[in-house]
């Protein structure tokens, strides 16, 4: 029989590390014994149909914002720390800890460092305005505001948008403020070796699993490459397949260079993480474990 552990206070666990690094086993692992909520921190696995290219777990149905958003409709790190934080709330107030997991960097560091001034959620009426004004009009808009900032690519929609969004929205940002929980911050970080092996068989799996039909219902269901969730590592390589650009070999190896050099970036902010735990690879679930349950 399974044995669990209810803290006192309960606790807010942190699980990250870069991409294919093994930090969902652990996260769900240490859920297991605490009984705990777990909740996504990955900016494009809170994207609906796109669960083969982005490593959704399995048992989606475990965590909190997961498939919450259109492929369509863009998502930041305010939106990201609110939800997070009704959330944390509803299990603070049911006495219950918390695992967050994920490999965006900002999500986790802004939510357990209660990052001031956090920006609320986007007007859905606002955002639905803007979604329907050409990129010149906002352009224009932007640069009367004095708004953009230097080196701002003015041809990229969904920055120019958001921008935009900003500078219209009468909402006050507003302070983070995390219940009491005991926090800590855990790292799965392999050595590069293994990372660059983990995410070339992840690739390979990701295809043999059907990652090129799951791109063609995107195409099938109007997305666009421009849209904001297309952004994801690979599905770009795999859309370029489809339309005959590439073959499918070309796709693969440039998803997996694409994906070593975001891994490596991973590894360069982990570094910088304050107050991080990092895990012995060798033991990490068991290593979690006796870290967070001591």
């Amino acid at each position: 029989m399974m044995s669990t552990h209810t803290p006192h206070v309960p606790l807010l666990v942190g699980v990250m590390g870069p991409t294919a690094s093994g930090k969902t086993e652990v996260a769900e692992r240490l859920a297991d014994q605490m009984s705990a909520l777990l909740v996504n921190a990955d900016a494009f696995q809170i994207y609906r149909g796109m669960d083969i290219g982005t490593a959704k777990p399995i048992a989606k149905d475990r965590y909190d914002l997961i498939d919450i958003r259109d492929p369509r409709e863009g998502f930041g790190v305010g939106e990201f720390v609110g939800l997070a934080l009704e959330s944390l709330r509803a299990a603070w107030e049911n006495h219950r800890s918390v695992v967050v997991v994920g490999g965006t960097g900002l999500y986790v560091r802004a939510l357990f460092e209660e990052y001031d001034s956090m920006s609320v959620a986007p007007d859905p009426e606002l955002r639905k305005e803007l979604d329907q004004l050409p990129l010149e009009v906002l352009v224009e808009e932007l640069l009367r505001s004095d708004s953009a900032k230097p080196g701002m690519d003015l041809k990229n929609r969904v920055r120019v948008q958001r921008a935009v969004e900003r500078t219209r929205c009468s909402k006050p940002s507003v302070p983070v403020i995390l219940p009491a929980f005991k926090k800590i911050k855990l790292a799965v970080i392999p050595d590069p070796f293994v990372s660059s092996d983990r995410i070339a068989q992840r690739v390979e799996l990701m295809v043999h699993n059907g990652w090129v039909r799951e791109v063609q219902q995107l195409k099938d269901l109007g997305y666009q490459l421009s849209d904001p969730g297309l952004r994801a590592l690979g599905y770009k390589s795999i859309w370029q397949h489809l339309d005959g650009e590439i073959n499918l070999n070309e796709a693969v190896a440039t998803t997996i260079a694409e994906t070593r050099k975001y891994a490596k970036r991973q590894r360069t902010w982990l570094r910088s993480e304050p107050n991080l735990v990092v895990l012995d690879i060798a033991s990490s679930v068991e290593t979690a474990l006796a870290t967070v349950l001591l």
